[in-house]
């Protein structure tokens, strides 16, 4: 993962595992999804981190009222300020994707046409990937040709991203029991 600048850091737990949120001034930097798999990751983080911060910062609160709303039902929105670093391409990106609401989806293809690249459908699935701020912007609702699921980066992968869909309601089809399985070797290894 991409080493990003922070003044603030606060880690929370969440039904898909801990989730840790960083701050650089007034906008979130980086949320990161840790997983239920591999929570010690978090706790590894959150010691590396210990010292640097006594007290969230006001946005960070902010965030994790939202997040906190968001999987108790209380909130569909999440809407504090984040500043998300990436090239020009990716911000075009993740502004597509910020744009989908709870509980719909889009696709690769479509967020390909609307920033005016039809032809740069894989360049749109490797901004997808490295959206910085999962959860804020999405990622977990854009789907593949024909509402196929497709990969995920935040947390346990596609475990984690098939939680957030059923939680949102929003019908998939799912990859083949052989990609899953590949899926699962890849892990144990």
């Amino acid at each position: 993962m991409k080493t990003v600048t922070f003044d603030s850091s606060i880690t929370l737990d969440s039904p898909i595992g801990p989730i840790t949120l960083k701050s650089l001034g007034e906008a979130v930097v980086q949320v990161t999804l840790h997983g239920l798999e591999n929570p010690e990751s978090a706790a590894a983080q959150a010691s590396t981190l210990a010292g640097d911060t006594t007290k969230p910062s006001p946005v960070l609160a902010k965030a994790a009222k939202q997040i906190n709303n968001f999987f108790s039902g209380k909130g569909k929105n999440l809407d504090f300020a984040v500043n998300p670093a990436g090239t020009e391409f990716q911000r075009a990106v993740w502004a597509e994707i910020g744009k989908v609401g709870f509980g719909e989806v889009i696709s690769y293809a479509e967020i390909a046409r609307r920033i005016g690249k039809p032809s740069a459908v894989r360049a749109v699935g490797g901004a997808v990937g490295a959206n910085p701020v999962p959860l804020v912007i999405g990622c977990h609702r854009i789907l593949g040709a024909s509402s196929n699921i497709t990969g995920y980066s935040g947390g346990d992968g596609l475990p984690t991203k098939r939680w957030l869909l059923a939680f949102e309601n929003i019908t998939y089809r799912d990859v083949p029991a052989a990609w899953r399985d590949a899926e699962t070797s890849i892990k144990l290894e």
